[in-house]
């Protein structure tokens, strides 16, 4: 009787390769394949949100109204390569450092066009 588990045991195990034998491609398949998942996901959206952002912040321009990372609103009265002056109220100008400009602000019907968006 016992006879006939060790033949069936036997039979089971005789069919394909056993072990580290195996193409190591083929087991790194999985992993090359949720790292294209995570960059077409994460990464790839990431660089486009960056790349706009600094063609907004490159574009600021006297006049432009603007929101900072604070909440500070204000008007775009003096730019340097790092720091932009803004005015918030009458009399009222605050420096701030470039990368902290949140958004640029449209008037009129452009503006509610982009914030729907």
């Amino acid at each position: 009787m016992f006879e006939w588990f060790e033949s069936n045991a036997s039979a089971q195990t005789g069919g394909g390769p056993v072990g580290p034998g195996g193409n190591p491609l083929i087991s790194f398949l999985p992993f090359i394949l949720i790292f294209v998942i995570f960059y077409f996901l994460l990464v790839m959206p990431q660089q486009k949100k960056m790349k706009k952002r600094k063609a907004m912040i490159d574009a600021l321009k006297k006049g432009d109204r603007v929101t900072t990372t604070g909440g500070l609103i204000g008007t775009v009265t003096n730019l340097s390569p790092d720091v932009v002056t803004i005015q918030i109220a009458e009399g009222v100008r605050v420096k701030v450092a470039r990368n902290y400009v949140e958004d640029v602000h449209t008037d009129g019907a452009e503006g509610a066009e982009e914030r729907a968006k």
